[in-house]
Formats: structure tokens, sequence, C-alpha cells
């Protein structure tokens, strides 16, 4: 019988695949597949259904995955959990297959869109500009947390301390005076590179024609745009806009 649902655990190298029949017996179960051999091995079966976890190279392989004919659903971990089968089978990675494989099928299942690769790489922009972000408030703080220690206390505005560390430095002994300099270093260099991401971010935004559409409504900048359609694409998974905003969080939840 051929092979109408495929479940893969997926991992850095070693990854799990469990696919069932139109019987919903088990018809392919491999709990050890290398990377290199995971997509001819998928490439050979019929179009089938396959689904996977969306975690970390998830929208990579389904875009694979769908150029050899198949659909491919991808779950947020969470909604996956209930469906493992721990007590019978132990949590492994060939269990977390099946489960998959379980879950994909259910028909109140909620799916993560599938991100294109333009997406993927304004997203890339993004979170590399996020982590230089928080890297430079964290290294304010930890100098604000330095120079406390010997009775420096400055005001909390980054321009401020910037321009009134400069008379307290000959106060700090020893190799304190070194660190502090070479904190203010750092985060001027972090200032310069995410400078760098905000220009190159608002140059994505100006050559995506949606993007300048969404800048045209009052308070979406480049950012919050590139940001915005990177992550939900056109929006065709949602029905409506409060779907959109539940998303991304502007809504409270049922517990709160």
């Amino acid at each position: 019988m051929s092979i109408i649902t495929v479940g893969i655990d997926l991992a850095k190298n070693v990854f799990a695949v469990h696919g069932v029949d139109d019987n919903g017996k088990a018809a392919l179960v491999k709990p050890k597949v290398s990377r290199a051999d995971l997509l001819p091995l998928i490439a050979q079966l019929p179009p089938c259904l396959i689904g996977m976890e969306a975690c970390s190279g998830a929208h990579h392989w389904a875009r694979l995955f769908r150029q050899h004919g198949h659909a491919v659903k991808l779950m947020a971990p969470k909604l996956v959990a209930p469906y493992r089968m721990s007590g019978k089978r132990g949590k492994n990675d060939a269990a977390d297959a099946a489960a998959i494989c379980e879950a994909v099928t259910r028909p109140a299942m909620r799916f993560v869109p599938i991100k294109e690769e333009h997406q993927q790489i304004i997203l890339s922009l993004h979170r590399t500009r996020q982590g230089f972000v928080e890297e430079r408030t964290a290294s304010y703080n930890r100098l604000r947390g330095l120079i406390a220690e010997f009775g420096i206390v400055l005001p909390q505005k980054v321009v401020c301390l910037r321009r009134e560390i400069g008379a307290h430095l000959e106060d700090l002994p020893g190799y304190a005076n070194l660190c502090v300099g070479d904190l203010l270093s750092h985060t001027a260099e972090l200032d310069k590179r995410i400078a760098e991401y905000d220009r190159a971010i608002a140059q994505a935004a100006r050559d995506d024609a949606r993007s300048k559409k969404l800048m045209k409504l009052p308070g979406i900048g480049p950012t919050t745009a590139s940001a915005l359609l990177a992550s939900i694409g056109g929006g065709h998974d949602f029905d409506n806009g409060r779907q959109v905003a539940a998303w991304i969080g502007l809504t409270p939840g049922h517990n709160q």
C-alpha cells in the first residue's frame, strides 16, 4: 500500500521518519536517517502529506519537499506534545516522528505558514540587528554595574552616560579604567553595526512594493513593515485582522 502521511522528527544530523498507509498502519519506520539521505528518501515517495515541527531548519526542508510534489505542514511543538505516547514507547526520536505523523492529520490542528527564502533573508537582518541591540543594552548595564562598585552613579539615559562618564574615568582605580574604556568602545562599535542594519532594512523595505504600502499607514516605518511581511507574508493564512493581532501578541490571553 502507498504511504499517504509521513512524520519527520527534525534534527541537525540524524532524523527520524515515520510513514503510514491509507489504513493508518506504519509502512515506513526509519528511526535513524542521515542528513544526506533524508531528501533522497522523501523524493522517492509518491506525493503525500508530510508533517514536521516548526523548529530550526523546518522551513528549508519544507521548501525542498514541496519541490517533489509533497504537501508539507508545520506545527508548533507544543501542539504535537499531546500525541506523544511516551508511556508505551518512551521519549525518543522515533516516538516523536510517530506523534508528528498522527498530529498532522488532526482536523483541528493549527499549522504554521511556511516561509519563503526571501522572508527568512529579511528575518535574518532583523534577528541579527536585535541581537546587537540586546548586546548593547547588556554592555551598558554591565558598565553601570561596574562603575557603581566604585561609587559612580550616572543618569539612566545612554546619551547622558556617555557624556558624563569621561569626567569620572580618572577616578577609577587600576584595571577598572581599562574595563570601562573597552565597554565604551564596544558599545560604540555596536552603534555602528546597528546603524548599518537599519540602513539595510530600510533599503529592503523600499525595494518591496508591499512594504511601501504598509509604510503609508500611520506609525509604521521600514522596520515594522519589513518585519511584518517577513513574518506573515501576504497574511492569507489568517481569516481576519484579529487573528493576526493575536498571533503577534497584541491581544491578551484567556487567562489574563
